[in-house]
């Protein structure tokens, strides 16, 4: 799979895994382990839901340098 996820959808991801791992962490709340998901795309770059839906926040589709198609495969 390519990446699908803009620089920015990553550090938002990144940031909000964390703060819900470190939350529950303290709090002992289990639910709050839920942040592995978004820290983890955050950290690869690559959100299934996004492929599934055909939505990509890369940035390489729009800005001509892929040539002919999308450089992150998303179909659009």
């Amino acid at each position: 799979m390519k990446t699908n996820e803009g620089t920015l959808d990553r550090a938002l991801r990144v940031v909000a895994g964390a703060a819900l791992i470190a939350y529950a962490i303290i709090s002992g709340s289990v639910w709050a382990y839920i942040g592995i998901v978004p820290l983890l795309t955050g950290i690869v770059g690559i959100c299934p839901l996004y492929g599934i839906l055909g939505i990509s926040t890369c940035g390489k589709c729009s800005d001509g340098k892929s040539g002919s198609g999308c450089a992150c495969e998303v179909k659009h």
